[in-house]
């Protein structure tokens, strides 16, 4: 007797699945069907959040510098197709987009109280004597101003020990460690003084057995914020 309670049971529940789902068949449209698959998947979703695009900063700085500041950045140049860079207040003073970046030393000389460039050369230290040439272009460089010097391929073999000495007084505690093909970078003030806590030089020496490229170390950046009060 059991067993047949629930044979019949399960006989009516069946019979009562089937009679359900034939009133939601003929009830319910083949347009609210699609709506109401398309409700579920999207419940299924989850919301997908995109992240608002970070802000450039002046020189590509990862974080800006405060209102009354300059920003800086020089990068040397790597291999034969890394050129190298001098940007400042978001300028670029010298760079291949300029075609104003060669073999050697590049220097731009700044303004400090303007911000604006004065001048911006290069000087081969592979062929020519350029040196004195250097030496006299940072002479110069009237006082107030901001020098920015950076290497691209070779900036030693003739580099003369006046020049070096010149650049030395200017702060500089690398200069006259420089090799062939090291890739340098520094900045320096003409009749005032830098901040100590600014990065001002960087060196990276040729080693065959860590450079970056065949024959070049790995590039070098210097980058930071100058105060616009210190003269």
């Amino acid at each position: 007797l059991a067993d047949i309670v629930k044979l019949s049971g399960l006989l009516l529940a069946s019979l009562l699945a089937w009679y359900m789902g034939y009133l939601f068949a003929v009830f319910l449209t083949e347009d609210s069907m699609s709506t109401s698959i398309v409700y579920l998947q999207d419940i299924g979703k989850k919301p997908v959040l995109k992240a608002p695009a970070p802000k450039r900063q002046k020189c590509d700085h990862w974080s800006p510098c405060l209102p009354d500041s300059y920003a800086y950045r020089v990068r040397s140049g790597g291999g034969t197709g890394n050129l190298a860079k001098i940007c400042f207040e978001d300028e670029l003073i010298i760079s291949e987009e300029k075609g104003n970046v060669g073999r050697g030393i590049n220097i731009a000389i700044v303004n400090y109280k303007t911000g604006k460039v004065i001048s911006a050369k290069f000087f081969d230290m592979w062929e020519g004597e350029h040196s004195g040439e250097m030496a006299t272009f940072i002479k110069n460089a009237p006082q107030g101003s901001l020098l920015l010097m950076v290497t691209h391929d070779d900036g030693s073999t003739h580099l003369r020990s006046d020049a070096k000495t010149l650049i030395e007084a200017l702060g500089s505690k690398e200069i006259q460690n420089m090799k062939f093909r090291s890739s340098w970078a520094f900045i320096a003030a003409k009749g005032f003084k830098l901040p100590d806590d600014i990065e001002r030089e960087k060196i990276n020496h040729s080693n065959e057995d860590k450079n970056r490229y065949s024959g070049w170390p790995a590039e070098i950046v210097i980058e930071g914020c100058i105060p616009r009060n210190l003269i």
